[in-house]
């Protein structure tokens, strides 16, 4: 592989974003080792590989997606919007990128099959989930405004917090999917967000997701509704006793979603007065499934 190709395949990675598969994991590697007292290092090290593979992919594959349909010509660039821009500074890695968002995939189908074969039959509708949103994600998914808007959420919540529990078990606990709502409504409300500066950009290409179908305000009510959502769920988590709270901190992501929603509304269509919001979106989309994991008793 020379330089050029490295480079280009490293950016489209997206490496900072993969940072969400482990924290989502640790929510249910955590509590399946207060469940069993025990986790199985060399099954938990599959699972991050097979985590970060599956994510890896939809990385690659939306890169390269973007690159083909002209999106990534179109768009204005942020940290967290627009796309890595790798593959418009390193055409020549066309190929390579899409090769190994498909070797990517291949190992997570592999790990999860193994999982399959030797924990439970019942991985295998999550994982068979999870393979159809990776290979859809960006070329039909994003077609279908309401499955765009859950589909992170359902990769990042009942799959991955479920699927890893029930790895390490063997057994299926509906707390644990109780648990992975939070996950699935904060990273829906992250994929949303950061949907909203590439409005124009995708509609241009036949995107049809929910801030091109409904606008800015139903999007930001969707948001709001999913950040009420987050802090109901924490909230109920508490008065059950399943997570402890000595200090209030379940209260940190209504707040911060607050800031965000009223910072968004007021900097509709200002892509650049956006990028402090978006970046507070990401930390706490970031934060509240670490604080979660610690927090679970």
């Amino acid at each position: 592989m020379t330089g050029s190709h490295l480079k280009a395949l490293l950016m489209s990675l997206r490496l900072p974003f993969l940072l969400l598969t482990p924290i989502c994991l640790s929510l249910g590697v955590v509590f399946a080792y207060q469940a069993t007292g025990f986790v199985d290092v060399s099954k938990l090290m599959l699972i991050l590989l097979g985590g970060l593979s599956a994510h890896a992919s939809v990385n690659l594959f939306n890169e390269y997606s973007d690159y083909q349909s002209g999106l990534d010509k179109l768009t204005e660039k942020t940290p967290f919007s627009g796309g890595s821009g790798g593959l418009l500074v390193y055409p020549e890695a066309l190929n390579t990128v899409r090769k190994w968002a498909v070797i990517a995939l291949i190992i997570s189908i592999v790990i999860g099959l193994y999982f399959v074969l030797t924990v439970s039959l019942l991985l295998f509708p999550l994982g068979f989930i999870g393979a159809l949103l990776v290979v859809f994600y960006t070329e039909q998914v994003n077609r279908w405004p309401w499955l765009c808007l859950v589909a992170p959420g359902i990769a990042f919540g009942p799959i991955m917090v479920l699927g890893a529990f029930l790895a390490l078990t063997g057994q299926l606990d509906w707390t644990v999917l109780w648990i992975s709502m939070v996950p699935f409504f904060m990273v829906n409300n992250l994929l949303l967000l950061n949907q909203l500066p590439d409005i124009d950009a995708d509609h241009q290409v036949g995107r049809l997701h929910i801030p091109i179908r409904y606008g800015w305000k139903i999007s930001l009510l969707i948001y709001g509704l999913f950040a009420v959502a987050t802090t109901v769920t924490l909230y109920l988590l508490r008065a059950e006793k399943i997570i402890i709270d000595n200090w209030g901190w379940i209260w940190s992501p209504a707040i911060a979603s607050l800031v965000v929603l009223l910072g968004t509304f007021r900097n509709q269509r200002k892509t650049t007065e956006l990028i402090p919001y978006l970046g507070i979106n990401v930390l706490i989309t970031l934060l509240t499934p670490v604080l979660l994991s610690l927090g679970l008793h």
